[in-house]
């Protein structure tokens, strides 16, 4: 197209391949002009209890926009899904509508991974009904994937792994089985792990996890199209 001299930059026509071009500059292909796509921000924070998962709160409680505001995010990004308020952990937030999508609705099943200290030893009947999945007041919990990492203190440290995401809903399947949670900490969102990220600290997105996250959009765009 270039070659061809379809291509007018500034309205001067450009024929030379690998013309670099101006920041704001008027490009023209075919007489239309033509626009970078917007880039997307892409941030992960590790959420800390006692803040809520909201842009904004009517009883004005610290929410995810103050702490992403004040580590100096400037774009306009919302959280994709939610965490309790006294659960801290993982949390991406973002201005891509359709990966927020993907990443928070039910149907595409999103594993969420989650580090809960829970009271008591689970036996293994408890574990089992975990595994098998337990009825809650508001229907059966999906089989969920556990691991036991420590018991000490009269405390077990569970790593659990699930694809649903029900309003506190880790706290209600240990409830169930008369193990009550004493904290809890998402490690895992999908293709995004917490790793060594301080309480309250945010980070882009890695290009690993972009990638990642852009081949959950293509294959939940490909299963609609289906």
């Amino acid at each position: 197209m270039i070659v061809a001299g379809r291509v007018r930059v500034g309205g001067r026509v450009v024929r030379e391949l690998g013309t670099s071009v101006d920041d704001g500059a008027r490009v023209e292909v075919d007489g239309r002009i033509v626009e970078p796509a917007a880039q997307k921000t892409y941030v992960v924070l590790h959420k800390p209890a006692g803040v809520m998962t909201t842009l904004r709160d009517p009883e004005g409680r610290r929410t995810v926009a103050d702490v992403v505001r004040n580590a100096g995010v400037q774009a306009r990004v919302v959280p994709v899904g939610r965490l309790d308020y006294d659960t801290s952990g993982v949390l991406l937030l973002t201005d891509d509508g359709e990966a927020a999508n993907v990443l928070s609705h039910p149907r595409f099943g999103v594993e969420k991974t989650y580090r809960a200290a829970v009271r008591g030893r689970l036996e293994p009947d408890a574990v089992e009904k975990i595994l098998r999945g337990v009825q809650l007041d508001d229907g059966r919990a999906a089989p969920a994937r556990l691991h036991v990492v420590a018991v000490r203190g009269g405390l077990s440290l569970i790593d659990l792994t699930l694809h649903e995401g029900r309003n506190r809903q880790v706290r209600r399947m240990f409830e169930s089985i008369g193990h009550p949670v004493t904290s809890l900490v998402r490690l895992r969102f999908g293709p995004i792990a917490l790793g060594d990220l301080p309480v309250g600290a945010v980070r882009p997105l890695r290009d690993k996890e972009r990638a990642a996250l852009e081949r959950l959009v293509a294959g939940a765009r490909g299963e609609e199209q289906r």
